[in-house]
């Protein structure tokens, strides 16, 4: 049999997974990739040990599928996006990578919005501008440290880098690279009067070529087939963005479903092949994997990952029973109280600054009332991403959702009834990695398209209906929630 490797880069984890030609996950293997802060509100990672992390996660993969490494006909990597993952003439990391979670450039972004330039950019990008964007970075480390910004030679997203040091080859994936805010996407081609309206003309000159996401860039070099156990020239492909990896292994095909991703980010993805359709700013666009195609989606990094932060206060005996809690917080009546947390720790989809905080809290509440409301937060976060995307995709009939949440009856009930929509999940243990190994399959032949692919993985769906009077006590409370960020973003001076 043929088999293919697909890895998935993401903020805490680098996971790999093994899959034959139906789709079946023969193996999975992960490990922690750590996130080093040297000032608040900076996310970074040691590009170096981020190499060698992927190569063991994929030897340790291949040696809990048990198959000959002969077998593996190819490789691809879906990553997260956006951030930078700087190289210098020297080829070798000219800076840490930063996450997209990073937020240093919050006042370069504030400065951008107060003088219209993202608006200016949008015009040709179609893309939002956002802190942990490479633009922001780069803008900030220009100004802040001008002695890195004149080390760079070339930028890349991390599964680009990944790919660059597995094979030695250099190319920016296009579904991650479209939405760099370098991208003329009516055009189809990197644009040097963003650059120059971003403050960093330089940069256009330091992006290398883009790659579709099925194109073999190369072959494993031999030191990752030292390192990984697989044979020296293994095709690699371009791979792509997370979020279009999730939403291929959740088989959005057509414009009856949306793709919810939950973990750090809140993001609501559709596909379409009309750019521009009489949108409202800052609706974001990017190069879906299938020539012809469009991604577009909301996103904010306001999701369950609020909760991976209250968890040592919500624990007893600094043990975190997560199963424990969710008992806590059905055993609470469905949007019953007052409280209302704002899922903002990370970042908001309310505006530059807007903080996150617990409202409505009294004597009376206890903690399982507090979890409560910080569920109930998250959801109704990803129902404000959820609206404007309905009215742009009305034939929506589900939500496809992915991330680590859907093993949770707790969310995926929350989420039902909040949007009271179906909720269909994929019963697949890592969708980044089914979404890359698709990418490494068509690329080596086995499909012709990414269509072929999707209906050969194919994996079974749960599905969870709405319940209809929970849907109206939760829209409800929805609309307090809404009104409460209005009065925050006046309070924080937010036009």
């Amino acid at each position: 049999m043929a088999f293919w490797i697909g890895v998935d880069s993401g903020g805490t984890f680098i996971k790999a997974g093994v899959y034959d030609e139906k789709g079946v996950e023969r193996a999975i293997a992960r490990h922690n990739v750590y996130v080093v802060s040297r000032n608040p509100g900076w996310a970074e990672r040691d590009m170096d040990q981020l190499y060698v992390d992927a190569c063991q996660v994929v030897k340790d993969a291949l040696s809990r599928a048990k198959i000959p490494p002969s077998e593996i006909k190819g490789l691809a990597i879906s990553a997260q996006g956006k951030g930078l993952y700087a190289i210098g003439a020297d080829m070798k990391p000219a800076y840490p990578g930063v996450l997209s979670s990073d937020q240093r450039s919050l006042d370069v972004v504030r400065a951008w919005e107060r003088d219209g330039v993202h608006r200016e950019v949008y015009k040709t990008s179609l893309h939002t501008i956002w802190t942990g964007h490479p633009v922001s970075i780069l803008r900030w480390i220009k100004e802040n440290e001008p002695d890195v910004y004149k080390r760079i030679r070339y930028f890349m997203m991390s599964h680009d880098y990944l790919r660059f040091r597995m094979t030695g080859r250099l190319g920016c994936e296009i579904t991650n690279i479209s939405e760099s805010d370098l991208y003329n996407m009516k055009e189809a081609r990197y644009d040097q009067r963003l650059a120059d309206l971003l403050g960093i003309s330089e940069a256009i000159g330091w992006l290398p070529p883009t790659v579709g996401a099925a194109e073999i860039t190369g072959g494993i070099d031999a030191a990752t087939a030292r390192a990984t156990g697989l044979p020296e020239g293994v095709p690699v492909a371009g791979g792509l963005f997370d979020v279009m990896s999730t939403a291929l292994c959740a088989g959005i095909v057509d414009d009856s479903r949306l793709n919810a991703v939950m973990g750090t980010w809140s993001i609501i993805t559709g596909i379409t092949r009309e750019l521009g359709r009489g949108d409202e700013f800052p609706r974001t666009y990017g190069v879906h994997a299938e020539k012809g195609y469009y991604q577009t989606h909301e996103g904010s990094p306001t999701s369950a990952g609020n909760l991976d932060w209250f968890a040592p206060y919500l624990s007893e005996g600094g043990k975190f029973d997560l199963a424990g809690l969710e008992r806590e917080v059905a055993s609470v009546p469905k949007a019953s109280t007052d409280i209302q947390f704002l899922p903002f720790l990370y970042g908001s989809n309310a505006g530059l600054g807007m903080k996150s905080g617990l409202y409505g809290l009294q004597a009376l509440h206890e903690p399982r009332h507090i979890a409560q409301a910080i569920y109930e937060g998250v959801i109704f976060c990803h129902n404000m991403h959820l609206v404007p995307m309905l009215k742009y995709f009305p034939r929506t009939e589900a939500l496809r959702v992915t991330g680590g949440p859907t093993k949770s009856d707790v969310w995926m009930r929350m989420l039902a009834d909040v949007s009271g929509l179906p909720v269909e999940i994929p019963e697949i243990e890592e969708t980044g990695c089914v979404g890359s190994a698709m990418a490494a399959a068509v690329g080596t032949g086995a499909f012709p398209d990414f269509r072929s692919a999707i209906d050969a993985f194919n994996p079974p769906l749960r599905t969870v209906e709405p319940d209809k009077s929970s849907h109206e006590a939760y829209q409800a409370k929805y609309g307090r929630y809404v009104d409460l960020i209005k009065a925050l973003r006046a309070y924080e001076g937010i036009d």
